[in-house]
């Protein structure tokens, strides 16, 4: 029981993704609404010369920053606790009186608990670059003339990928409630778990923003149909 409640919260982040991708399908979450938000900033953002989205593109990679600093942070105290086994043993035993946690159950625990802000730590890493890299590409676009679409719709494409990866290390803070929860009970760390997949599934697919959001006619890119209405244009 005190394995599979340690597991648990990690199964509900990587299922999250998996489920979520799924249920897009079928109906467009906040992210996938905004990905058309992007390409439309994107769009416009060539055709200014204003430092508004430089600005803009500080502040995102600055928030990633920010979570990825923190993270490290975590990581280094999740390695600290390991000194102090004992103590934390002693803890767990005196919130958990009618169970016998072993020593080995929160070693086991504090392992996927670093494990999964290592990994959280190398989602923040990569949105960040791919940020870094977005910010290269529309300070390479040239404002002179008309921007190609393929170009446009890569750079917003890009930036909907850091955004992604930026989610997936947001998720696992969520989930690591759950991982907090274990030290109180096994089937507290299950059951905050499946609270938290719950509320991260309606603020995506069926908040009031969401609905806010989805309310702006805005075109969503097709690279598909584009490719073919360009090749349409240079065979005229």
């Amino acid at each position: 029981m005190t394995l599979a409640a340690s597991l648990f919260p990690i199964f509900c982040w990587g299922f999250y993704t998996v489920f979520a991708s799924w249920l897009e399908k079928r109906r467009p979450s906040l992210s996938i609404i905004m990905g058309a938000q992007r390409h439309r900033w994107v769009r416009n953002a060539v055709r200014r010369e204003t430092p508004m989205d430089a600005i803009l593109s500080g502040n995102l990679m600055g928030a990633v920053s920010f979570f990825a600093s923190t993270t490290v942070l975590i990581i280094l105290a999740l390695i600290a606790v390991f000194g102090q086994i004992s103590a934390v043993v002693e803890a767990v035993s005196v919130m958990q009186p009618g169970q016998d946690i072993s020593k080995a159950a929160v070693e086991r625990h504090l392992v996927l608990f670093l494990v999964m802000f290592v990994m959280a730590f190398l989602s923040f890493t990569l949105s960040l670059r791919q940020f870094n890299h977005f910010c290269i590409m529309l300070g390479a676009a040239d404002e002179a003339d008309e921007c190609d679409p393929e170009e446009i719709y890569v750079m917003a494409a890009l930036n909907t990928i850091a955004a992604r990866n930026f989610n997936q290390g947001i998720r696992a803070y969520y989930f690591s409630l759950g991982m907090i929860a274990w030290f109180v009970s096994g089937w507290a760390a299950i059951g905050v778990s499946v609270l938290l997949f719950v509320s991260i599934l309606y603020r995506e697919f069926f908040s009031a923003a969401r609905e806010l959001v989805a309310g702006l006619k805005v075109e969503v890119p097709n690279p598909a149909r584009d490719a073919g209405g360009r090749a349409g244009k240079e065979k005229k």
